[in-house]
């Protein structure tokens, strides 16, 4: 019996390892295909398999692993067969979730920071963008609902209270009715319109001051202006100002005749006829001094000043 024979059926208390059939024969395979060279060669020609055997069983003692005729003849015919190829599953659902699952390493990254930049968005939207703007809306739903309706309602009451003209006492209720209905109404311009001018009707009401004509060195007391609408005709100003108890100029809310636009100053020119502005101009052009200032006074109680000079007619700012 030859070597070849006597190792067909190696001896199963051997120390050597003997190895699992099919995991020889896939190894066989591995092998085979490691030296397509070799392969080429030998199984292109028949009657040369039991060489290719020989050879193969020579790779494998030299690696001490025993193998049988058997696990080689199955190797070489699953190689023949093709039967240990790996052959890729047609494309499917499946096969495409276990594509992205095995390469998730790969996309994942992008993914997540793509994620990461939508949550930093968000994020930054959500505190500068969206988060402000439901405070804003918190704190106006605050002002239409207790902020202006409470300053409304004392300004009102104090108007009643100190008020001497009926007529006053009329229109400040007006004005407090039309901004509650304008804050009940979510009309938050028109609210605070309503609230500024009833405000305004009580800081006149409790302002006390006289109305002096302006006589100060480098300062006019008195001009005339065309106006632009007519250019046929002059109006006539004396240049006023209020004073308090103390001697301090109040600043006033005007709004010029010329302009429309409503402003804070401390001097305005009042029109008077003209026969007012020339005596004022005789009062001064004799020693410099006019000696009847006050044209006006402005009682605590009353919302305008009393006029002592023919009833003004219109005002301006800028001259």
């Amino acid at each position: 019996m030859s070597e070849a024979e006597t190792k067909e059926r190696p001896d199963e208390s051997a120390s050597d390892p003997i190895l699992d059939d099919v995991v020889v024969a896939m190894d066989v395979v591995d092998a085979l295909r490691h030296d397509e060279r070799l392969v080429l060669r030998e199984l292109d020609a028949k009657g040369r398999r039991q060489q290719l055997k020989e050879r193969l069983r020579e790779i494998y003692d030299g690696q001490g692993i025993l193998v049988t005729d058997a696990m080689l003849d199955a190797g070489v015919q699953a190689l023949e067969e093709d039967r240990f190829s790996y052959v890729p599953p047609k494309p499917s659902w499946a096969v495409s979730l276990a594509k992205l699952y095995v390469t998730r390493w790969g996309w994942g990254r992008y993914v997540a920071g793509a994620l990461i930049a939508i949550a930093a968005l968000w994020t930054a939207n959500w505190l500068f963008v969206e988060r402000p703007r439901e405070r804003a809306a918190e704190a106006l739903q605050v002002e239409l609902a207790d902020t202006i309706p409470a300053a409304v309602s004392r300004a009102a009451s104090a108007v009643q209270e100190e008020a001497r003209d009926p007529a006053v006492k009329a229109q400040a209720a007006q004005l407090a009715t039309t901004a509650r209905n304008a804050a009940e109404a979510g009309d938050a311009e028109a609210a605070r319109a309503a609230r500024q001018a009833l405000e305004d009707t009580l800081a006149k009401v409790r302002a006390a001051y006289t109305v002096r004509i302006v006589s100060r060195p480098g300062a006019l007391s008195g001009l005339w202006r065309i106006p632009d609408a007519n250019p046929d005709t002059y109006n006539f100003y004396l240049v006023v100002e209020a004073i308090d108890s103390a001697g301090n100029v109040l600043p006033q809310p005007v709004t010029s005749e010329e302009t429309g636009a409503r402003k804070i100053v401390e001097t305005w020119a009042v029109r008077v006829p003209r026969e007012v502005l020339v005596r004022v101009q005789e009062d001064k052009s004799d020693d410099g001094i006019i000696q009847d200032r006050q044209v006006a006074t402005k009682v605590r109680g009353e919302l305008e000043p009393n006029w002592s000079i023919p009833t003004p007619t219109g005002a301006i700012t800028d001259w």
